[in-house]
């Protein structure tokens, strides 16, 4: 085990602590020795605990570090993250191949909505345009970054059409519409899906995100036709 100080002494600021060759000993024994270590190195080290979610960490975990992986269990533990303490669905595959632009794009959109760690999965050296130009994209990394820090979730499911949503600072709104269907298809988010305490006639502000252009003002709901597995992302503020 690596402790704390020669941590330090490499100007270590990030330290993932994996599962593997444990011995059998669980994680809830090993991961405090490790957090102590940290607190007590004289300087700020971002603690990620990846027990792969088997012993559900967002019970325990935001007292010890400062992520824990959940995997595929994410939207479960939404109500367990917060400033200083965050689920963590893994890395990102954007870039990786396999995805299609659009599929990129709406994994980094949730990913973003839902206040996960953003780490590059991608060798960074070989990224082409696309990829630079997605994992860059500054109005999606600040509803990530937004200072309020609650996570954001899926809220509406219609078969293969998902609404996700999540509270911002200012009383705004983050929303991502979701076509993960076989075909093109409209996604549809009311006010009240998404948590705009509103009006249906209250009218907003729609900023897309990926087009990056303000929507002119809308009330009531929000809506997108989507080709398969591609998605909208906005950030919408009362007027």
């Amino acid at each position: 085990m690596v402790g704390g100080g020669i941590l330090l002494l490499n100007g270590v600021d990030y330290l993932k602590y994996d599962n593997c060759f444990t011995t059998g000993t669980s994680p809830k024994e090993r991961y405090p020795i490790m957090s102590k270590a940290l607190l007590n190195s004289g300087r700020p080290i971002f603690f990620s605990l990846c027990e792969w979610g088997r012993e559900d960490p967002a019970t325990w975990a935001p007292k010890i570090g400062n992520s824990w992986r959940t995997t595929d269990q994410n939207d479960k533990w939404a109500s367990y993250a917060g400033p200083g303490g965050y689920n963590d669905p893994d890395m990102l595959e954007v870039g990786n191949g396999g995805m299609t632009t659009e599929e990129y794009r709406a994994h980094f959109s949730i990913w973003a909505l839902a206040k996960a760690p953003l780490l590059i999965g991608c060798d960074i050296r070989a990224m082409d345009k696309i990829t630079f130009e997605i994992l860059s994209n500054k109005e999606v990394i600040a509803v990530n970054q937004d200072k309020l820090g609650v996570q954001g979730k899926k809220v509406k499911k219609e078969g293969d059409l998902e609404v996700w949503a999540s509270p911002l600072s200012g009383n705004r709104v983050a929303v991502v519409l979701w076509n993960r269907g076989s075909s093109k298809a409209t996604v549809t988010a009311n006010w009240s899906d998404i948590g705009l305490k509103l009006n249906h006639s209250t009218v907003v502000n729609a900023r897309d995100l990926w087009q990056r252009k303000t929507i002119l003002p809308i009330n009531g709901q929000i809506a997108a036709n989507l080709e398969s597995h591609a998605c909208k992302m906005f950030v919408l503020t009362p007027q």
